[in-house]
């Protein structure tokens, strides 16, 4: 996996002239962040050597380099799930990819449905914890030591510095963003009215079929994380109506002028 991620980082710094420090995974939706990166170099997944490929509507899959908001930055357009049929290590490769090109703080955005009834459709929700529910871990065999420590601690899994920031920016904007624990499940079925109940009762405000993964492998790596969900819609249960993928992308599109607002903010005023 070495070789196969120098690789792949060597391939992507050969079309760059800048170092990027922070980067950006982009949910189902919220790739339009993307378009916003000036002077930007595009490079499509299935050109970069070991690399997945995106399977689902709404991600472009593509890896955007540039400038946004005075900051280089690496923002993947799509992510890949464990649902796709791809291992832990093949979801979570990207992440170590950004740490070999320089990467120090990553942005992960995601939809996610609202286990919290006090939320509604259109939130942001700045992620303070999660719960893997996957029952997988990308940690998972033997450990490279280069990479990380092989047991490492995730008490601090998304950073309390970056969370307090995106909690002032969020006043700065007189934008009302909710905080709460991100749950990740495996998908790609959404959860019957039974596991959100559980859910709930574990202590979740939030649940998705991503994110956790390469959150676990950022801290592993030593990339300080700061956490976004989407509340697309209201978990299975909550409200009489069925969930579709549909009203995932179109609520991410209402909310876009929030979500964009947010992280350009998040970014410009970004402590060093």
């Amino acid at each position: 996996m070495n070789s196969k991620r120098k690789e792949a980082a060597v391939f992507i710094q050969e079309k760059l002239n800048v170092e990027p420090t922070v980067g950006l995974i982009l949910g189902s939706g919220l790739g339009v962040l993307a378009e916003e990166i000036e002077n930007p170099t595009v490079i499509s997944y299935k050109d970069i050597p070991h690399f997945p490929e995106s399977t689902v509507s709404g991600h472009k899959g593509q890896l955007v380099i540039g400038q946004l908001e005075g900051r280089q930055v690496i923002a993947m357009q799509g992510r890949f799930h464990y649902y796709e049929g791809y291992d832990m290590k093949q979801v979570t490769f990207p992440v170590r990819v950004m740490k070999e090109l320089g990467v120090e703080t990553l942005f992960v955005t995601n939809a996610a449905g609202g286990i919290n009834e006090s939320f509604e459709a259109g939130n942001l929700m700045i992620i303070t914890d999660h719960i893997n529910n996957m029952g997988d871990n990308p940690l998972m065999g033997a450990n490279d030591d280069e990479l990380g420590a092989r047991f490492p601690d995730m008490s601090e899994a998304y950073d309390r510095a970056l969370i307090q920031h995106a909690v002032k920016s969020a006043e700065r904007l007189s934008m009302p963003v909710k905080k709460g624990v991100y749950v990740g499940n495996t998908g790609p079925a959404y959860e019957t009215a039974a596991e959100v109940r559980m859910l709930r009762t574990l202590g979740g405000d939030a649940v998705g079929m991503s994110t956790v993964p390469e959150v676990t492998v950022a801290n592993h790596a030593g990339i300080r994380v700061l956490g976004i969900s989407c509340i697309s819609n209201m978990a299975a249960g909550i409200l009489d109506q069925p969930l579709t993928h549909d009203e995932v992308i179109e609520t991410t599109a209402q909310v876009r002028e929030d979500f964009l607002g947010f992280v350009k903010d998040l970014l410009k005023t970004l402590p060093a």
